[in-house]
């Protein structure tokens, strides 16, 4: 072993850590829960264990080791997920059908990819080897939060809606202290200022991460804002449903509209009311069903950029732009309820002794902003295939901001853009408010 490589011994570590934490996940899964496809945006979970796997022998192994051997060369059109400069692949709808190879294969995949890249990082790699091995765990980490996402859509669909894990019954309620609004000015007071957003990583460092579509760093204007104190409960969103939030169609957007009508939403994904005794809602979670009196201080979830924009307009407010959100998480710690909580669903907010100080920017869920999703001025998409990560998505998406309870903690950043179309409800995708001016 020779790791005289700072860097590489450290990439080492998390490399390990990284991909253990993947497998810790799927731990409760039995092998057919991990063949389930339920939904458009979901893929099972165990195409997420080879798909990871397959970017790590793609992307790295077969371009920095000369004689490194594919476990399986089928799986390099098998398991490719969108490169289209790769070649072909298999249509998504189909991920489903994939009997074979079989769970077990597919672990020994991974065995062997782990150990060609431990081997690599122990024998002095080249520095963009290095870049690729950092990005392929980020992508890792993305594929566990998806993993998280798409078990609990096929649980949901599951007649017998089995839980990931028991539920550890509460015998309090949490209140969530009142909405205050926090004032910013990034300029002189009442005025619109320039503040620096992005990253311009160095290029020599190997110690910092970003994604491209986080780049380069460049000067926006702000002009002050207000900003509510915590996310939006799901008590308020039940207000904003008993107010007949979906059935006004002057809140909405007119596509978010259209939407609404053909999918027939009546509430958030995961809520459903007693149809017994047409009282009372229940939300399903990684934990099974729970009532919405044990939930309903906590982050609503599980809403589209639509619902959450229609929300905004009812509350008098709106969403935030990500570049406001941007500027006031700069200034705070990366704390939150993520994925290493083991809550695996969002938690309420709870009274501080500073309350002048925003709450839940990290974790719990991805804030809807209403910025598109665009590359920053002066972007530029990795080179080669690579550059089909980030840059060929940048149309009819919206931005998301601060991560989730499935978000791993060690993935997210200040600077870290999320997108989705936005009529995706299968994340944790939620909101805050935002308003205009300084108090």
């Amino acid at each position: 072993m020779v790791l005289d490589h700072p860097a590489a011994a450290l990439l080492l570590s998390r490399f390990r850590t990284v991909r253990a934490e993947t497998m810790r996940f799927c731990a409760p899964l039995t092998p057919e829960d991990m063949m389930v496809q339920s939904c458009a945006e979901a893929s099972p979970v165990k195409w997420h264990l080879a798909h990871t796997s397959w970017f790590f022998e793609t992307f790295v192994l077969a371009e920095f080791i000369a004689a490194y051997k594919p476990f399986n060369p089928d799986f390099r059109w098998l398991f490719n997920s969108y490169y289209k400069a790769l070649g072909e692949m298999p249509e998504k709808k189909l991920r489903a059908s994939f009997s074979r190879p079989p769970l077990d294969q597919i672990l020994a995949y991974r065995k062997h990819v782990d150990a060609a890249i431990a081997h690599l990082l122990e024998h002095t790699p080249e520095d963009e080897a290095l870049r690729r091995i950092a990005l392929g765990l980020e992508h890792e980490q993305q594929h566990l939060e998806l993993a998280a996402t798409d078990i609990k859509h096929a649980f949901f669909t599951n007649p017998l809606h089995p839980a990931y894990t028991p539920s550890e019954k509460s015998s309090t309620v949490t209140i969530a202290p009142p909405l205050e609004w926090l004032s910013f000015s990034p300029g002189q007071p009442g005025r619109v200022g320039v503040v620096e957003v992005g990253v311009s990583p160095d290029p020599k460092a190997l110690d910092a991460f970003a994604f491209d579509n986080e780049t380069p760093r460049h000067p926006v204007y702000i002009a002050p804002f207000r900003l509510a104190s915590r996310l939006v409960t799901c008590a308020e969103y039940l207000a904003f449903m008993d107010e007949d939030g979906y059935t006004r169609p002057e809140l909405w957007l007119s596509e978010g509209w259209d939407t609404l009508e053909a999918e027939g939403w009546q509430a958030p994904l995961y809520w459903r009311r007693d149809e017994a005794t047409n009282s009372g809602w229940s939300m399903f979670t990684l934990h099974g069903w729970q009532t919405l009196d044990e939930l309903s201080e906590t982050p609503v979830c599980h809403l589209s950029f639509f619902e959450a924009d229609a929300f905004a307009r009812w509350a008098g407010h709106r969403l935030p732009t990500e570049f406001e959100w941007e500027y006031v998480a700069a200034q705070l710690p990366t704390a939150g309820n993520f994925l290493e909580s083991q809550a695996l669903h969002p938690v309420a907010a709870r009274a501080v002794a500073n309350s002048r100080q925003p709450q839940q920017i990290f974790g719990d869920v991805w804030e809807w902003t209403q910025s598109p999703y665009t590359g920053y001025p002066g972007y530029k998409p990795l080179p080669g295939a690579l550059g089909e990560y980030n840059g060929k998505f940048m149309s009819s998406q919206m931005v998301l901001r601060g991560g989730s309870c499935v978000t791993p903690q060690t993935h997210i950043r200040p600077t870290y853009r999320n997108f989705f179309q936005p009529a995706t409800r299968w994340q944790f995708s939620g909101l805050r408010l935002a308003r205009d001016g300084a108090a």
